[in-house]
């Protein structure tokens, strides 16, 4: 079982500090840190940390897709590059010492054209097969099809793949018009999926056993925030809490929790090792500044404090 990541929209994430965020004044910049952003990259970044390889497609442009490139490998992760006319994206995020506020500046994707965008669907054939995981993690740019998720998981559905979708929006509802394999929607898109403005804890429980037992997905992962998450299974409910530690960044949590529940899939862990396994990546990734994800001793740290 190999594990794909698909990340159509990355990003060249910079992060810095400033001592005071104030108007109007120039504000001298430091601890500057570039580091490789995207779900689907993040994803491939914290699995490559607990030794699982990956094949990483990307879309990669300009001198910025360069750089992205150049961070993944020095990180040991070669990516399977569709290379294209626009440059890649830039975010920024920038901490105020003062207040230890961070603020988060996502820059506007740019536009793919037609026949890069055939291009990936060719590079996930080469990459597939039979039975692997397949994760398409992130946003889409804005001039590619809402419903292009949902086109690729229909393109390989004949070759039986396990498909995670972490994405929002528009292409997460036309993604959830297909049979998926894990989503990781958090209170509020769960309570959208099933047209109500708030569910109590029961209701919550309830809607994701409903989407299991209807073939919606094998497992519906629940984030909690700062509660912890419960994943929905035939098997049932199961619930992780967190432990109670100083969250320094919440930048791509998300997607290592996306990693830590791939983690224990691959490893046939049980349903309450894959939740743990899930929930330890993704607080592990609290515990670093910036654009930082987790590491394999936070991990493992955060793994004894579970209960």
């Amino acid at each position: 079982m190999n594990i794909t990541t698909l990340t159509i929209n990355p990003a060249l994430d910079k992060s810095a500090k400033v001592n005071s965020l104030v108007p109007d004044q120039k504000l001298q910049c430091h601890s500057i840190v570039y580091q490789p952003g995207g779900g689907g990259i993040n994803v491939s970044r914290v699995l490559n940390r607990l030794e699982e390889q990956t094949n990483c497609i990307i879309t990669s442009g300009g001198d910025t897709g360069k750089s992205l490139n150049e961070l993944l490998l020095k990180e040991g992760i070669k990516p399977k590059t569709v290379f294209v006319k626009a440059w890649t994206r830039e975010n920024l995020s920038v901490v105020d010492v003062k207040t230890n506020f961070q603020y988060r500046f996502g820059m506007p994707s740019n536009d793919l054209q037609q026949e890069e965008i055939d291009e990936i669907k060719l590079m996930l054939d080469k990459c597939l097969n039979n039975n692997d995981i397949l994760v398409l993690s992130g946003s889409l740019p804005q001039n590619v099809p809402t419903n292009y998720y949902a086109s690729l998981i229909k393109h390989v559905s004949q070759k039986n793949i396990k498909i995670i979708i972490d994405t929002s929006g528009p292409a997460l509802t036309e993604a959830l018009k297909e049979k998926v394999f894990l989503i990781k929607p958090n209170q509020r898109e769960l309570a959208q999926w099933a047209d109500k403005e708030f569910l109590s804890s029961m209701e919550q429980e309830d809607f994701a056993l409903e989407m299991v037992a209807t073939g919606k997905a094998t497992y519906v992962v629940v984030s909690l925030g700062a509660r912890g998450a419960f994943m929905a299974s035939k098997e049932g409910i199961v619930y992780q809490s967190t432990p109670s530690i100083s969250a320094k960044s919440t930048i791509g949590a998300g997607d290592s929790m996306v990693a830590g529940l791939i983690y224990g899939i691959k490893n046939n862990y049980s349903v309450n090792d894959i939740l743990k396994w899930g929930v330890a990546c993704g607080v592990a990734t609290t515990m670093s500044e910036g654009t930082n994800l987790a590491s394999k001793s936070n991990i493992k740290s955060v793994l004894k404090m579970l209960k």
